[in-house]
Parts: structure tokens; C-alpha cells; sequence
């Protein structure tokens, strides 16, 4: 299978610049299972994309896109992030523009290292219905609900998107002023101009599927009411890749609907979306 059902010139690992990661690890989701589902369907509904691109007049195909061998560690949490961390770090030294695809949202901790170790200046931006900054939640620190905290260790500046649940116990790591909660960026046109200065010079997006609302994407594994529509999505992501080096990206939580696509659909073209704005000026 390749991405968008490319021909097989534009999808050899050697001639590629974008590398699709799937890492479908589902092992500490606590509600409803199917994330470890998300990687395959999100890269099965790719084949019915079609390959030009109307906004940025392009066929960022064209630049090459491999789909990686998937990562099957889930003996442990622990595990899994080294191995998706050590992948990720393979990939990112060969100079590829990597796309993690999960799998729950702990798979992001181990690809976050990996940019993280690579490229200087560096700001996370999130993107999700859940703040993700608990210390530890049922057990594991590194649980999807860690996923922030998680990044805070590693010492990076963090931007939050879409907000509208969190524990009590995760005000304390919030910072108000890099925080857009949804009740705030509903009716509001101009907040994501306001997100761009708070970024460094490079960014990595991780982004919880479930930041939009259950009308646009109901699989997903904690829908929250009240999330963020395509557009506002869209107009954010390509701003960041307008303004700044976006040097990395993955889409989470995705847990496929055998009677509904749509939503596989979405997350696969919105992938597809991001690498035209990214790759633009290659064209």
C-alpha cells in the first residue's frame, strides 16, 4: 500500500523526502479501544485523495512518500517510546520529513525525543481536547494523558490548542498565556495571529484528532462537545507552516468507524494538506 495510492516512483524510501510512520499502539487508552486501528484506516482512506491540491495549486506527491514499516512494540508503555523514539531518530537523521501516525497519544513522547534531539529552538504545539499534563494517570507516567508532562521533562516550550477538559491537578504546569481553550477560540477570527509569535523558530505539532468536535470527528477514543471545525483547523496549521520551520508532525487517536469513514478521511486529508503547504516552495 502506499500513501494516497501514489505510484510506486514516488513512494521508495531513497528517493522520498516525507516519511509516514504508523505507530498503532493502543495499551493505555482508558475509555472506548480502536486507536491501535487508526494508522491502518487513516492510510486506507488515503487512496481516494485526490493528488492535486486545490489551495496551494500543487501535487506534493511529487516530493515522495514512503510508508514505513509500523512500530509493534506494546509490551510496555516504557518500551514502546524507546522504540518509536529510535525509529523516529532513523528516519529524521536521513534528512525525511517524518509523519507519526497512531495509535493513542503516548506514541508522540518518543517522536517529540527524537526532534527534540535534533533540532534547536524548538516549540510543541498541541493540539487536543485534553490538556495531557498529568504526572501520572492510571498507573504510568507514560500514559496518553502524560503526553505534556511528559514533554515539559524534556524542557521544551509547549502552545495548547482547543482545550476544554483537564484535571485540577494540571493548572499548576498550564501556562494561561500559551493556552487557546476552545470556549475562547470558538467565535474568536483572530487568535490563531495571536498563536504565531508565541513560537520558536522550528516547531512539531502533535495532534489529537479529538480536538475537533464530535460533529466532524466522532471516532475517536475521548470525544469531548464543544471542539474546533475544519477551517479553524486548517487556517492554524497552514499559518504555522507560513511563519515558521514546521520540521515534524503526527495525528493521533483516530479509532476507525467501520460505518462511518468520513472521519478517516478527514485525518488523511488533512495530512495531505499540511505536506502541500509545507513542501510548497519545492514545487
Amino acid at each position: 500500500m502506499n500513501f494516497a495510492a501514489i505510484p510506486d516512483d514516488y513512494a521508495q524510501l531513497d528517493k522520498a523526502k516525507i516519511v509516514i510512520l504508523p505507530i498503532p499502539y493502543d495499551g493505555t487508552s482508558t475509555w472506548m479501544k480502536g486507536a491501535d486501528k487508526g494508522p491502518q484506516g487513516i492510510l486506507e482512506a488515503s487512496a481516494f485523495l485526490e493528488l492535486y491540491d486545490i489551495e496551494t495549486d500543487s501535487e506534493v506527491f511529487r516530493q515522495g512518500i514512503h510508508i514505513a514499516d509500523p512500530i509493534l512494540e506494546d509490551s510496555t508503555p516504557e518500551a514502546m517510546v524507546d522504540a518509536a523514539q529510535k525509529a523516529a531518530s532513523i528516519f529524521i537523521d536521513k534528512g525525511k520529513f517524518l509523519v507519526s501516525l497512531g495509535g493513542e497519544h503516548s506514541i508522540s513522547i518518543g517522536v517529540i525525543k527524537a526532534h527534540a534531539e535534533k533540532y534547536n529552538n524548538l516549540t510543541i504545539l498541541q493540539l487536543d481536547a485534553h490538556a495531557d499534563l498529568q504526572d501520572v494517570y492510571k498507573g504510568s507516567r507514560f500514559n496518553h494523558g502524560c503526553v505534556m508532562a511528559r514533554v515539559l521533562d524534556l524542557g521544551l516550550p509547549i502552545v495548547q490548542v482547543g482545550i476544554r477538559s483537564m484535571d485540577i491537578s494540571e493548572k499548576k504546569n498550564m501556562k494561561p498565556e500559551r493556552t487557546f481553550f476552545a470556549k475562547d477560540i470558538v467565535e474568536n477570527n483572530i487568535w490563531q495571529e495571536k498563536l504565531i509569535p508565541l513560537l520558536t523558530e522550528n516547531v512539531y505539532i502533535t495532534l489529537d484528532l479529538d480536538v475537533f468536535d464530535p460533529a466532524f470527528i466522532p471516532s475517536t477514543g475521548t470525544p469531548e462537545p464543544g471542539g474546533l471545525d475544519w477551517w479553524s483547523v486548517l487556517k492554524l496549521l497552514c499559518l504555522v507552516v507560513k511563519h515558521r520551520n514546521l520540521v515534524g508532525f503526527d495525528v493521533v487517536e483516530l479509532c476507525p468507524d467501520h460505518q462511518n469513514k468520513a472521519p478517516d478521511f478527514l485525518a488523511a486529508k488533512l495530512i495531505y494538506k499540511v505536506l502541500s503547504h509545507r513542501f510548497l516552495e519545492n514545487e
